[in-house]
């Protein structure tokens, strides 16, 4: 059984790159480059629509829950705007990371600024965090954004849905940076000259957290952390959901995306809470595409991928088994079947490096 070392500084770092796996050339489904050219496309209007919705409901409901502060009447209203704030972010800050929510540059960084805020996540940091993510995806010692790790640690799996363990992660090193500076792993993969953005990032959050915490403590009341902070712990039950079903129990160390992403089927809300992330392999495989085209991009290439999963329940039902059984079994992995009209997985590829 294979022993994992997921520190970006470790042993299995160092094979990685000496394999040949942090260099590799991953798998494209082929797309006529006309049809891509249309489904690269990006556009304004719907992000500009959604955004409007996003802001305009979160606006709504915490005005409402503030309303109603402290009746338990306001809970509900809390717990929709703590979602928002919480699960939507996450999505918006994936995507406002790629340039591609907005045609218009300055949207899409106003954006990604306001969500990398709202999820805790050095602006800076994570911008280059998840290019390294998209390059070696899955590739243990070189992701840095491996979400379930082998064997599956459960009980952190579990408490993250109310986002203990990142915000007991995201604090010390939003205060690391601010008062240290860059962290050792972060300078694998943050280029020399943005370290100075991190650390400045790092600060301007460390203000605002500060002020927060001390208006609520003069107004003596944990309204204003409702509004700014804890939303991040009660709204990230969305996010983590949908998260972990990303790439939990597939295969690792592979440059192929049809093994190591999931597809699934979500209701609309999930949807929009997500930000059609639920077409997950296609949106590794070509990134650029705006997730607006995400569904489009789908049909145009099922052909070549792994039947989708048709809703969250079943997507669940076949991965929770198997991070089950990677506590006994670490190098157990759900493999992805292909229809008979895609192109076969590179087997000659993998095995050659799984010899290094």
């Amino acid at each position: 059984m294979t022993k994992r070392d997921y520190s970006l500084l470790g042993d299995d770092a160092r094979r990685a790159v000496d394999s040949g796996l942090a260099a590799a050339e991953w798998y494209h489904t082929d797309v006529p480059r006309k049809t891509m050219k249309a489904l690269m496309t990006r556009s304004d209007q719907p992000a500009i629509r959604d955004t409007i919705i996003l802001f305009g409901a979160m606006i709504a409901l915490a005005g409402i829950g503030i309303a109603l502060w402290p009746s338990w009447w306001s809970a509900p209203f809390w717990l929709a705007y703590g979602t928002l704030y919480g699960s939507a972010m996450d999505s918006r800050w994936h995507e406002c990371s790629h340039g591609t929510a907005f045609k218009t540059r300055w949207m899409n960084d106003a954006l990604y600024q306001i969500a990398s805020f709202c999820m805790m996540r050095n602006a800076t940091t994570w911008r280059w965090s998840h290019a390294r993510h998209h390059s070696e995806t899955y590739i243990v010692g070189r992701d840095p954004e491996i979400a379930v790790m082998r064997p599956p640690a459960f009980i952190k799996l579990v408490l993250n849905f109310v986002g203990v363990f990142d915000v007991a992660a995201a604090l010390p090193r939003m205060v690391y940076n601010a008062f240290v500076g860059v962290h050792p792993e972060e300078k694998t993969f943050i280029p020399e000259t943005e370290w100075p953005k991190v650390v400045r990032t790092a600060r301007i959050y460390v203000a605002i957290y500060a002020a927060t915490i001390g208006l609520a403590a003069w107004l003596g009341s944990l309204l204003p952390l409702m509004v700014i902070g804890l939303p991040r712990l009660y709204g990230a039950w969305h996010h983590v959901m949908t998260g972990l079903l990303q790439h939990g129990g597939l295969a690792d160390n592979v440059v192929d995306h049809r093994l190591n992403s999931r597809t699934v089927i979500m209701n609309p809300i999930s949807r929009f809470i997500y930000w059609n992330m639920n077409y997950h392999v296609e949106h590794h495989m070509f990134p650029m595409v705006p997730y607006h085209a995400l569904p489009q991009l789908h049909e145009t290439i099922k052909h070549d991928l792994p039947a989708a999963n048709r809703s969250i329940a079943e997507a669940f039902a076949e991965m929770w088994p198997a991070l089950v059984r990677q506590l006994r079994y670490e190098d157990f992995f759900i493999k992805r079947v292909l229809p008979d009209t895609a192109k076969p997985y590179r087997e000659d590829f993998h095995a050659a490096l799984a010899a290094e």
